[in-house]
């Protein structure tokens, strides 16, 4: 019998990403990605003219990122190591797609740092990309909150069942578009 992350590999993944709107060719950013839960399954989305990049201040959990790539034959990655700055490492407007997955909340950071962190984001993402949250740890009401202060408006909730700590999960994802 197949464990979760199995089937998330194989199927689930892309068809959730798929419906929250990652697309062939996009630019993504996978923000805290770790060893690539979601990054892998959006990577075989976006196709060899797609780029994804993967940020995590983890060596050790990029490295596992970079292996299984590598092995599923997906060239379309690239790696960034961060020292655990907030600062994006890419110029404005960037970005068709950003993925903050079960990363803002106050295990990582601070009220502060998720508001430069969301600063970060809005500079980087492209004013027609979507920045698509998934808010574990942290009600969806107090992120919706401080995302829309940072100067994004909600679009979208997608309910859909995600990977945590290697198991599903029924959750919502939350969607958000720059104001102008």
């Amino acid at each position: 019998m197949k464990s979760d992350l199995e089937k998330w590999f194989e199927e689930e993944g892309e068809k959730i990403l798929r419906e929250i709107g990652i697309k062939k060719d996009d630019v993504i950013l996978d923000f805290g990605c770790g060893k690539g839960i979601y990054s892998l399954p959006a990577a075989k989305i976006i196709g060899s003219k797609g780029k994804l990049f993967a940020l995590d201040k983890s060596r050790t959990e990029l490295n596992k990122l970079a292996n299984k790539a590598r092995s599923a034959g997906l060239n379309n990655i690239k790696i960034i190591e961060t020292s655990g700055k907030l600062k994006i490492p890419m110029e404005d407007e960037f970005f068709d797609v950003v993925l903050l997955y079960d990363i803002l909340h106050s295990y990582y950071f601070s009220s502060s740092e998720r508001k430069e962190l969301l600063e970060e984001t809005y500079r980087v993402l492209k004013y027609d990309g979507f920045l698509s949250v998934y808010p574990e740890h942290m009600s969806l009401e107090e992120i919706k909150k401080e995302i829309e202060e940072a100067g994004f408006f909600f679009d979208k909730k997608i309910p859909g069942k995600l990977i945590h700590e290697e198991k599903f999960t029924h959750t919502h994802i939350l969607n958000f578009k720059k104001t102008r």
